[in-house]
This record gives C-alpha cells, sequence and structure tokens, in this order.
C-alpha cells in the first residue's frame, strides 16, 4: 500500500462520514421541497439531460480558469473564491442540521455566521483538524445543488466523464498532480482530505535525535490526500438513488464506493499517483447494480 493502514483506514473513514452526512443532507432537503437557502434553489421542470451538460460546462470551464489563475499567481483571488464556495457549502449543510432543531425558523441565518467562521479558520488560518471537519461538511453541501438537477442516468453520465477526465488529467496530462501541488505550496489550501504524517524513517529519527540537535535537519513529510471531487461524486450519485429508489438503495452505493477507494488504497504503490474516481464509480455501479437488482427480486 501508498499509505500505512493507519493512514489508510483514516482516510477512509471520513470518506465515509462524509458519504453518510451527504445522503442526511439530500434527505432533509428532499423533505422540505428542495428548499436550499442562499439562492441556490433548484429551478422549476428541471431537465436532467440539460442539467448534466450545464454541470460538464461548468467543470471544464473552472479547470481552465484555474489554470489560468493559477498561471497568473493571483493566490488571494482564488483564496477569495475558496472562501466563498466554503461558506456557501457549509452553509447548506449546517442549514440542514438546524432544520432539524428549535432554530429552525433561523436556520439560515445561523448556519451562515457559523460557516463564515469556520472558513476563515480553514483558509486564512490553516489549522489541520479545522480542515479535515470542514472537508466533511463541504461536499454534502455541494452535492445538495446537483441532486435535484440529475436524475440516476444523467449521474451515471456524469461519473463516467468524470472518471475519464480523470484518468487523462492523472496518468496522461498530470495536471491534477501540478494543481494540487500549488494549492498546498501556493494557496496553503487544499479541497479535499488532507493528512501529513512521518514515515518510519523520519519517526526514528526524531525519536533518536536530541531536540537540540533536530534544528536545522530536513525531515521529510509524508502527506496522504483525497480529492474533492473524488468525495463529492459519489454522493452525488447516493442522494439521486436515495430520492428515487430510497434508503437501503443509496446505502448501497456508498457501501461500493467505499469498497472501490478500499481497492484502489490496497493496490497502490508508494511514489505514484492514481485517478480514485474510475474505481470509486466501479464500486457506486456495482452497489447500484446490486440495488437494482434487489428490487426486482424483492
Amino acid at each position: 500500500m501508498k499509505h500505512s493502514l493507519k493512514i489508510v483506514l483514516v482516510l477512509i473513514s471520513m470518506f465515509l462520514v462524509a458519504q453518510i452526512i451527504g445522503l442526511a443532507v439530500t434527505n432533509v432537503y428532499a423533505g422540505n421541497n428542495d428548499d436550499i437557502p442562499f439562492g441556490m434553489n433548484p429551478p422549476e421542470d428541471v431537465n436532467p439531460s440539460s442539467s448534466l451538460l450545464s454541470i460538464v460546462f461548468a467543470i471544464i470551464f473552472a479547470v481552465i480558469l484555474m489554470f489560468i489563475l493559477m498561471k497568473f499567481k493571483t493566490e488571494m483571488f482564488l483564496r477569495i473564491w475558496f472562501f466563498v464556495v466554503v461558506c456557501l457549502a457549509l452553509g447548506i449543510t449546517l442549514n440542514a442540521l438546524f432544520l432539524q432543531t428549535p432554530l429552525s425558523n433561523n436556520a439560515s441565518s445561523i448556519s451562515i455566521f457559523i460557516a463564515i467562521l469556520l472558513a476563515y479558520l480553514k483558509i486564512f488560518k490553516r489549522n489541520f483538524l479545522v480542515h479535515n471537519a470542514t472537508e466533511l461538511m463541504i461536499y454534502p453541501g455541494i452535492a445538495a445543488i446537483f441532486i435535484p438537477l440529475l436524475s440516476i442516468p444523467t449521474t451515471i453520465a456524469l461519473l463516467i466523464f468524470i472518471s475519464i477526465y480523470d484518468i487523462y488529467a492523472v496518468w496522461h496530462a498530470g495536471f491534477m498532480q501540478k494543481m494540487a501541488k500549488y494549492q498546498i505550496k501556493n494557496l496553503k489550501v487544499f479541497s479535499g482530505f488532507f493528512i501529513p504524517y512521518l514515515g518510519k524513517k523520519e519517526a526514528e529519527l526524531i525519536k533518536s535525535t536530541p531536540k537540540n540537535k533536530l534544528k536545522g535537519k530536513k525531515i521529510k513529510i509524508n502527506l496522504a490526500i483525497l480529492g474533492g471531487g473524488d468525495v463529492v461524486f459519489p454522493i452525488i450519485l447516493a442522494g439521486v438513488v436515495l430520492r428515487s429508489w430510497g434508503l437501503a438503495s443509496a446505502l448501497l452505493v456508498t457501501f461500493g464506493a467505499v469498497l472501490g477507494l478500499s481497492y484502489l488504497f490496497y493496490v497502490s504503490k508508494k511514489g505514484k499517483f492514481y485517478p480514485a474516481m474510475p474505481y470509486i464509480t466501479l464500486g457506486c455501479f456495482i452497489g447500484l447494480g446490486i440495488a437494482r437488482l434487489l428490487t426486482y427480486l424483492l
């Protein structure tokens, strides 16, 4: 495995928690007539095919814009962009939570206040725990915007497109690695789960070296990362399935996504980069197939 079993289990656990939160948020908004706050309500009489094309073009545009901004080194603008997106996504997730409490009448106001505070700590203060904790809530909020716009067939098509894009971006063009490095080194912000850790040699060096002699020594820090897209797209499929076929089927999709990601971590090797979406998508489709089969048998 590319990372230790402990690190892999942490990443898989965070991935699973984000998926479960995503299903919970989807269920809340489905029961509230898709009343998503902050002007993010889906339009009426949505055409899933048109929505799919719009989402694909939006992804392409966002990637191109990201590289243009990277080229001109507009770090502050990108941080503000990230800040706005994080505020909206966190606000949508938190709003779903507060809608289930006695504070439901002021849910949107309370949630955006907390979201702004967390986004500030995440983007401008770089707190490791805040970063990963907020990542658990960001992707359910983003998914909640897209789920009402899609059907199961169009979401399947979307995951296939994203998987092909991921393969090209990682194994052929290599710009996914460049984007990740730029975010970590220049922006000091990464859109995804981010776990720095010491390897065995580095940990032994620190243990065996007196503290006063550690100054000036270069110690390599390993990074275990999982991109945000790898988290949000299975949430979208599971959310669409939840609305169409029910919770049991959605959980099978989620379970399949976890198995796909787990298999990737198992076969991955150190020093190599892998596109996660093909593995996650395959797992999702296996879960979806089992769910469909059970609907015929039961």
